[in-house]
């Protein structure tokens, strides 16, 4: 099984950016604009549509506000298994470490999904930070 972990440092504080990544049906809003185009809740889960114009539903799985800690399983489609996470960690009272893990099967698709892993950090951290600069 294919195992990806991701970890950015973000200039805001842990509440501010627990609360755009707990807002699981707005992460095309708050959380990865650009990355994420359409995002809409359909009971316990969540359709998504990426930029690169793939559509999956992810099962949310468990929004946990004490460990400021959101997993959720994409469901259909190429994927056997997709288990993911994005958790929050406070580095001081104004900084976060975000860390993202993903599990998934069949292994011949980690590359494609690190990459986007990776896309989605990086609009994750502009987003964050300007929207903390901007008040």
């Amino acid at each position: 099984m294919a195992s990806i972990r991701k970890e950015i440092l973000i200039e805001d504080s842990p509440e501010h950016v627990w609360a755009a990544v707990r807002d699981v049906g707005a992460i095309h809003v708050r959380l990865v604009p650009g990355f994420v185009v359409d995002c809409r809740l359909e009971g316990d889960s969540r359709i998504v549509t990426f930029a690169n114009g793939m559509v999956v539903r992810e099962l949310i799985v468990d929004i946990n506000d004490d460990a400021r800690r959101l997993v959720w399983a994409a469901v259909g489609g190429r994927f056997t298994h997709h288990n993911a996470s994005l958790q929050v960690f406070a580095e001081g009272a104004s900084h976060s470490r975000l860390v993202w893990i993903a599990d998934l099967l069949p292994n011949d698709m980690a590359g494609a999904i690190e990459a986007m892993i990776q896309q989605g950090t990086i609009a994750m951290k502009h987003t964050l930070e300007r929207n903390a600069t901007n008040g």
